[in-house]
């Protein structure tokens, strides 16, 4: 069998891992061989094509999961279904990268990346219940609309620097701005800069792209981050 599997192209692979998926969630038998190997493409040989289809694969799992938790009604208030599943996978695939475990089946990965949901899930409502109001102010107020002029941070800047530098879109830069930097969720830019980000699935979209650019030119991001 592996042999075939390692002779399936990409998309034949993300075919039968959706079948797959879809066996384990009926509870019926699965021998989850094709998700394997197809996440052993994404983690081992760095194929971002093979990192794309798995999550493809895997995002309906995981928002059915999101919905099912505990914490689904309050988590939502702070943030939206699609932010939750996008950062579930940011993680997901940043733990794998850092630490790559050996998943025995199908049935592991998928318990690890429900961790991962319940992990973000837990984090944001624990961020929020922590967190001390702070006003903020007016909308008239053009702080948004400007860069700091004396950044209290040399090291932060910097950081903040490198990250740009890897952003070649001038809308990508703004809005990694707005979220990263001025820690906006995408209801607060929509409300704050209309006139830039109208649309709420735009914001989406982009954040989804600049993660993946991010993510792309992650060895570059580590030689621009070292210290010397």
């Amino acid at each position: 069998m592996e042999e075939t599997l390692s002779e399936l192209n990409l998309t034949a692979l993300a075919n039968c891992c959706v079948l797959e998926l879809q066996r384990s969630r009926r509870h019926e038998p699965a021998d989850g061989g094709y998700c394997l190997e197809l996440f052993r493409r994404a983690v081992e040989q760095q194929t971002d094509q093979a990192w794309t289809l798995l999550q493809q694969c895997l995002t309906e799992t995981v928002r059915l999961w999101l919905r099912t938790h505990p914490g689904m009604s309050q988590a939502l208030q702070h943030d939206s279904e699609e932010n939750y599943i996008a950062l579930t996978f940011s993680r997901f695939w940043q733990a794998v990268q850092e630490h790559p475990p050996e998943f025995p089946s199908l049935k592991a990965v998928l318990s690890y990346l429900h961790a991962t949901l319940h992990g973000v899930i837990i984090d944001v409502l624990r961020s929020y219940q922590r967190r001390q109001e702070i006003a903020l102010p007016p909308l008239e107020t053009p702080f948004l609309y400007k860069e700091a002029e004396e950044p209290s941070d040399q090291e932060d800047d910097y950081t903040w620097e490198s990250i740009q530098s890897l952003l070649p879109h001038e809308r990508e830069r703004r809005l990694a701005y707005l979220l990263y930097y001025c820690g906006l969720k995408p209801r607060e830019i929509v409300l704050r800069c209309a006139d830039e980000f109208s649309d709420i699935k735009e914001i989406y979209r982009l954040n989804h792209n600049l993660i993946d650019r991010l993510r792309r030119n992650r060895e570059r991001l580590r030689w621009l981050l070292r210290v010397e």
